[in-house]
């Protein structure tokens, strides 16, 4: 345990600016795939401020302890962060999933969390490659802090 504390203490040593990227990048994408979910039926949070407490004080530190991990050890523990959150999101009911939605008509209603969780298992890798690049594009001298 000491050493994975201290594993974690060094991943979220990082500079505000790359945070800050996080936030926008994360929070305009919830707030995005929460419009997307919602306009097409498929799933929504109970509430937008949701967007908050999910992909900003939950899926940032995540990603902050991923960074620089190979894209599949990325993906493979985001896919345990995100089958718990999607099992507790609508186990508690603070995500709702729209009757026969598309998922389900393609993967059927017992299948819907598991699609959900293997899709936003991928923002993950996809996040902290995305938030590399903006950082090293506005940042170019500074890249060498992201490992």
């Amino acid at each position: 345990m000491n050493a994975f504390i201290a594993y974690a203490q060094e991943k979220l040593k990082v500079d505000r600016r790359l945070i800050l990227i996080y936030v926008l990048l994360y929070f305009a994408w919830g707030m995005g795939m929460d419009w997307f979910g919602a306009t097409v039926q498929i799933a929504t949070f109970t509430y937008w401020w949701q967007v908050i407490t999910v992909y900003l004080l939950y899926m940032i530190p995540i990603s902050l302890l991923l960074r620089g991990l190979p894209f599949h050890m990325q993906y493979a523990y985001g896919l345990i962060a995100m089958g718990l959150l999607e099992f507790g999101g609508y186990a508690l009911e603070t995500s709702i999933a729209f009757p026969n939605n598309i998922l389900d008509q393609f993967f059927g209603e017992r299948n819907f969390a598991l699609a959900m969780a293997l899709f936003f298992a991928l923002y993950f890798p996809l996040g902290n490659w995305v938030v590399s690049k903006i950082y090293r594009l506005i940042w170019p001298n500074r890249g060498e802090s992201l490992s």
